[in-house]
């Protein structure tokens, strides 16, 4: 392997600077992307996010049709509206209207 390997990518420590503690399982905005908290993160600490993978998070009211492109709005749910949120990656089966949740590739 090249020497300059560091590692996979599939996980990155981020230390929480939010203000508030972050449960495991949340989406949290990193840059222009999501990871997903594996443990809970109270504020101050560091904890690993993951950065890949299929999740299911809570969406906001209407359809989200499969491979569609999604964002994470800043009160932690999944949206297809740009403006202000941070890509979280593409719908990986679609959710009717009536649906509470939507599954995301990350980062895809």
């Amino acid at each position: 392997m090249a020497s300059n390997h560091v590692q996979t990518g599939k996980n990155m420590t981020w230390t929480n600077s939010t203000g508030a503690d972050v449960l495991s399982g949340s989406p949290v905005p990193v840059g222009v992307f999501v990871g997903v908290a594996l443990v809970d993160i109270p504020d101050g600490a560091t904890g690993e996010l993951a950065t890949e993978e299929v999740w299911e998070f809570p969406k906001v009211a209407g359809e989200i049709l499969q491979g569609t492109v999604v964002y994470l709005d800043g009160d932690g749910a999944i949206t297809v509206l740009v403006p202000d949120n941070v890509r979280a990656g593409i719908a990986f089966a679609t959710a009717a209207d009536v649906d509470e949740t939507v599954r995301v590739k990350l980062n895809a």
